[in-house]
């Protein structure tokens, strides 16, 4: 099944305590249909010292949230994401319902 978020795509939260958060997308989870975006769904995670944090402690960690409540940001607007056969290459792209553009 083929997913309106990828990795690197601008989102925006549309629904849950972090509605209206615009961030980056940081890792696409397919098979659950969640994604990890940066600041938001912030838990906290208790952690023992370790190579990368000697000092252990509270460390504030993503959570996965579902690809549903995200939408993908064009320019500034929040827009719905539609596939299309590019005429040049041939290939299937995503496009930008609200305007039309392609979104790379």
């Amino acid at each position: 099944m083929k997913l309106h978020v990828k990795k690197g795509d601008m989102v925006q939260v549309i629904a849950g305590d972090d509605k209206g958060k615009i961030a980056k997308v940081l890792k696409v989870i397919p098979e659950k249909n969640r994604a990890i975006v940066e600041g938001v769904n912030v838990n906290k995670k208790h952690t023992k010292p370790n190579a990368k944090n000697t000092q252990g402690g509270i460390v504030d960690v993503e959570a996965p949230i579902h690809i549903s409540n995200l939408m993908v940001v064009e320019g500034k607007t929040p827009t719905r994401v539609g596939r299309r056969i590019d005429e040049k290459t041939g290939k299937l792209v995503r496009y930008s319902k609200k305007s039309g553009e392609e979104i790379k």
